[in-house]
Protein backbone atom coordinates (compact mmCIF):
# COMPACT_ATOMS: atom_id res chain seq x y z
CA UNK A 1 0.00 0.00 0.00
CA UNK A 2 2.75 2.45 0.92
CA UNK A 3 4.65 1.78 -2.30
CA UNK A 4 1.81 3.58 -4.12
CA UNK A 5 1.80 6.46 -1.60
CA UNK A 6 3.27 9.79 -2.66
CA UNK A 7 2.21 11.78 0.40
CA UNK A 8 1.73 10.75 4.02
CA UNK A 9 -0.87 12.61 6.06
CA UNK A 10 -0.72 12.33 9.84
CA UNK A 11 -3.59 13.07 12.17
CA UNK A 12 -2.22 15.00 15.16
CA UNK A 13 -4.03 14.14 18.40
CA UNK A 14 -3.22 10.44 18.80
CA UNK A 15 -0.57 9.56 16.21
CA UNK A 16 1.76 12.50 17.02
CA UNK A 17 0.71 14.02 20.34
CA UNK A 18 -1.60 13.30 23.25
CA UNK A 19 -2.88 16.86 23.22
CA UNK A 20 -4.65 16.95 26.57
CA UNK A 21 -2.31 14.65 28.50
CA UNK A 22 -1.26 17.46 30.83
CA UNK A 23 -4.44 19.53 30.68
CA UNK A 24 -7.37 17.11 30.85
CA UNK A 25 -9.93 17.39 28.05
CA UNK A 26 -12.92 17.26 30.46
CA UNK A 27 -11.61 20.38 32.23
CA UNK A 28 -11.29 22.19 28.90
CA UNK A 29 -14.76 21.03 27.83
CA UNK A 30 -16.20 22.31 31.12
CA UNK A 31 -14.62 25.72 30.61
CA UNK A 32 -15.99 25.91 27.07
CA UNK A 33 -19.45 24.86 28.25
CA UNK A 34 -19.37 27.61 30.89
CA UNK A 35 -18.40 30.09 28.19
CA UNK A 36 -21.19 28.89 25.91
CA UNK A 37 -23.70 29.22 28.76
CA UNK A 38 -22.95 32.96 28.84
CA UNK A 39 -24.54 33.18 25.39
CA UNK A 40 -27.26 30.54 25.75
CA UNK A 41 -27.99 28.92 29.11
CA UNK A 42 -29.83 25.92 27.63
CA UNK A 43 -27.08 25.29 25.11
CA UNK A 44 -24.46 25.59 27.83
CA UNK A 45 -26.35 23.02 29.88
CA UNK A 46 -26.34 20.67 26.90
CA UNK A 47 -22.60 21.25 26.42
CA UNK A 48 -21.98 20.25 30.02
CA UNK A 49 -23.12 16.76 29.01
CA UNK A 50 -19.90 16.08 27.11
CA UNK A 51 -16.26 15.88 28.17
CA UNK A 52 -15.01 16.39 24.60
CA UNK A 53 -13.99 19.98 23.75
CA UNK A 54 -14.58 19.30 20.04
CA UNK A 55 -18.19 18.40 20.72
CA UNK A 56 -18.70 21.72 22.52
CA UNK A 57 -17.26 23.45 19.45
CA UNK A 58 -19.70 21.54 17.23
CA UNK A 59 -22.57 22.82 19.39
CA UNK A 60 -21.38 26.44 19.40
CA UNK A 61 -22.96 27.59 16.09
CA UNK A 62 -26.38 27.06 17.65
CA UNK A 63 -25.57 29.93 19.99
CA UNK A 64 -24.91 32.38 17.16
CA UNK A 65 -21.83 33.89 15.55
CA UNK A 66 -20.46 35.56 18.70
CA UNK A 67 -20.76 32.32 20.65
CA UNK A 68 -18.99 30.38 17.92
CA UNK A 69 -16.16 32.89 17.74
CA UNK A 70 -15.73 32.90 21.49
CA UNK A 71 -15.64 29.09 21.75
CA UNK A 72 -13.21 28.78 18.84
CA UNK A 73 -10.86 31.33 20.34
CA UNK A 74 -11.05 29.84 23.85
CA UNK A 75 -10.46 26.33 22.49
CA UNK A 76 -7.47 27.45 20.45
CA UNK A 77 -5.91 29.10 23.50
CA UNK A 78 -6.54 25.97 25.56
CA UNK A 79 -4.98 23.73 22.89
CA UNK A 80 -1.85 25.84 22.54
CA UNK A 81 -1.43 25.84 26.33
CA UNK A 82 -2.14 22.09 26.49
CA UNK A 83 0.51 21.00 24.00
CA UNK A 84 3.18 22.73 26.06
CA UNK A 85 2.22 20.41 28.93
CA UNK A 86 1.53 17.31 26.82
CA UNK A 87 4.97 15.79 27.14
CA UNK A 88 7.01 14.19 24.35
CA UNK A 89 5.62 12.94 21.03
CA UNK A 90 3.87 9.58 20.91
CA UNK A 91 6.44 6.73 20.85
CA UNK A 92 7.40 6.03 17.26
CA UNK A 93 5.88 9.26 15.93
CA UNK A 94 9.18 11.04 15.31
CA UNK A 95 10.60 7.93 13.64
CA UNK A 96 7.51 7.76 11.40
CA UNK A 97 7.84 11.42 10.41
CA UNK A 98 11.55 10.97 9.73
CA UNK A 99 10.96 7.81 7.70
CA UNK A 100 8.26 9.47 5.60
CA UNK A 101 10.56 12.41 4.94
CA UNK A 102 13.61 10.23 4.20
CA UNK A 103 11.62 8.17 1.71
CA UNK A 104 11.12 11.26 -0.45
CA UNK A 105 7.39 11.47 0.21
CA UNK A 106 5.54 14.68 1.06
CA UNK A 107 4.40 14.98 4.67
CA UNK A 108 1.42 16.83 6.15
CA UNK A 109 -0.38 16.99 9.45
CA UNK A 110 -4.14 17.13 9.04
CA UNK A 111 -6.00 17.81 12.25
CA UNK A 112 -9.26 18.82 13.89
CA UNK A 113 -7.06 20.74 16.30
CA UNK A 114 -6.09 24.30 15.45
CA UNK A 115 -3.14 24.99 13.20
CA UNK A 116 -1.66 27.15 15.98
CA UNK A 117 -1.75 24.21 18.35
CA UNK A 118 -0.03 21.84 15.92
CA UNK A 119 2.65 24.35 14.96
CA UNK A 120 3.34 25.18 18.63
CA UNK A 121 3.99 21.49 19.36
CA UNK A 122 6.20 20.99 16.31
CA UNK A 123 8.29 24.04 17.17
CA UNK A 124 8.52 23.10 20.84
CA UNK A 125 9.93 19.68 19.92
CA UNK A 126 11.91 20.91 16.88
CA UNK A 127 9.95 18.76 14.43
CA UNK A 128 8.74 21.47 12.06
CA UNK A 129 11.41 20.64 9.47
CA UNK A 130 9.88 17.18 9.01
CA UNK A 131 6.49 18.49 7.90
CA UNK A 132 5.72 20.17 4.58
CA UNK A 133 2.36 21.60 5.58
CA UNK A 134 -0.08 21.74 8.48
CA UNK A 135 -3.83 21.85 7.90
CA UNK A 136 -5.72 22.44 11.11
CA UNK A 137 -9.44 22.96 11.49
CA UNK A 138 -10.96 25.82 9.54
CA UNK A 139 -11.62 28.61 12.08
CA UNK A 140 -15.30 29.21 12.90
CA UNK A 141 -16.36 26.29 10.66
CA UNK A 142 -16.74 23.18 12.86
CA UNK A 143 -18.79 21.37 10.22
CA UNK A 144 -15.60 21.20 8.10
CA UNK A 145 -13.80 19.08 10.70
CA UNK A 146 -13.25 15.40 9.97
CA UNK A 147 -15.18 13.26 9.03
CA UNK A 148 -15.67 16.01 6.44
CA UNK A 149 -12.83 15.45 3.94
CA UNK A 150 -12.07 19.15 3.42
CA UNK A 151 -8.80 19.24 5.39
CA UNK A 152 -7.45 16.19 3.54
CA UNK A 153 -8.29 17.75 0.19
CA UNK A 154 -6.62 21.02 1.20
CA UNK A 155 -3.50 19.12 2.29
CA UNK A 156 -3.25 17.10 -0.92
CA UNK A 157 -3.66 20.27 -2.95
CA UNK A 158 -0.96 22.09 -0.97
CA UNK A 159 1.35 19.11 -1.45
CA UNK A 160 0.61 18.94 -5.18
CA UNK A 161 -0.56 15.35 -4.81
CA UNK A 162 -3.80 13.68 -5.90
CA UNK A 163 -5.90 12.52 -2.92
CA UNK A 164 -5.80 8.96 -4.30
CA UNK A 165 -2.01 9.00 -3.83
CA UNK A 166 -2.20 9.98 -0.15
CA UNK A 167 -2.27 7.77 2.93
CA UNK A 168 -3.65 9.10 6.21
CA UNK A 169 -2.55 7.73 9.58
CA UNK A 170 -5.27 8.35 12.14
CA UNK A 171 -6.63 6.97 15.39
CA UNK A 172 -10.33 7.71 15.00
CA UNK A 173 -13.31 6.51 13.00
CA UNK A 174 -13.72 10.04 11.64
CA UNK A 175 -10.20 9.88 10.18
CA UNK A 176 -11.09 6.70 8.31
CA UNK A 177 -14.38 8.14 7.09
CA UNK A 178 -12.72 11.32 5.83
CA UNK A 179 -10.09 9.33 3.95
CA UNK A 180 -12.70 7.06 2.41
CA UNK A 181 -14.50 10.13 1.08
CA UNK A 182 -11.35 11.28 -0.75
CA UNK A 183 -10.58 7.89 -2.30
CA UNK A 184 -7.24 7.79 -0.48
CA UNK A 185 -5.75 5.10 1.75
CA UNK A 186 -5.74 4.90 5.52
CA UNK A 187 -3.77 3.34 8.35
CA UNK A 188 -5.71 3.04 11.57
CA UNK A 189 -3.65 3.58 14.73
CA UNK A 190 -5.36 1.56 17.46
CA UNK A 191 -3.80 3.29 20.44
CA UNK A 192 -6.39 1.97 22.89
CA UNK A 193 -7.86 -1.50 23.47
CA UNK A 194 -10.89 -2.24 21.32
CA UNK A 195 -10.09 0.29 18.61
CA UNK A 196 -8.89 -2.29 16.08
CA UNK A 197 -12.40 -3.46 15.19
CA UNK A 198 -13.87 0.06 15.06
CA UNK A 199 -11.12 1.36 12.76
CA UNK A 200 -11.34 -1.69 10.52
CA UNK A 201 -15.13 -1.41 10.29
CA UNK A 202 -14.75 2.29 9.41
CA UNK A 203 -12.67 1.39 6.36
CA UNK A 204 -9.03 1.37 7.49
CA UNK A 205 -6.88 -0.40 4.91
CA UNK A 206 -4.44 -1.47 7.64
CA UNK A 207 -4.60 -1.27 11.43
CA UNK A 208 -1.48 -1.00 13.63
CA UNK A 209 -1.09 -0.78 17.39
CA UNK A 210 2.20 1.15 17.43
CA UNK A 211 3.58 4.07 15.45
CA UNK A 212 6.88 2.20 15.25
CA UNK A 213 5.15 -0.17 12.82
CA UNK A 214 4.40 2.81 10.56
CA UNK A 215 8.02 3.96 10.77
CA UNK A 216 9.30 0.51 9.85
CA UNK A 217 6.91 0.17 6.93
CA UNK A 218 7.83 3.59 5.56
CA UNK A 219 11.52 2.82 5.87
CA UNK A 220 11.17 -0.36 3.83
CA UNK A 221 8.78 0.79 1.12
Amino acid sequence: MLEATRAVLFDFDGPICDVFAGSPAPDVARHLADTLAEFDAALGSKAHGTDDPMEVLRLAPQGGELALRSIEEELTKAEVAAVRLAGPPIPGAVAALEAARASGRKVAIVSNNSTSCVRAFLLHHELHHLVDTVVGRAPYWPDAMKPDPRSLLVASNELGTHPHDCTLIGDSVTDMEATKATGGRSIGFANKPGKERALSDAGADVVVIAMTAVAEALSSS
